[in-house]
């Protein structure tokens, strides 16, 4: 999942650049929620993992 992120986030800054503004606004809001949600599970896999060591 981190992976597409920042496949959207380059994708984003290649538009921004060639001035597509709505382009780019919106792989950047795509970007940025795939980054939350992987953070989340992240933080899911942390909390699990210490549960079954512990």
């Amino acid at each position: 999942m981190l992976r597409w992120t920042l496949i959207f986030l380059v994708i984003a800054l290649i538009s921004a650049l060639l001035g597509f503004s709505g382009v780019s606004a919106g792989t950047a809001s795509i970007a940025k929620i795939l980054f939350y949600i992987f953070i989340v599970f992240f933080l899911l896999s942390l909390i699990v993992g210490s549960m079954k060591q512990g």
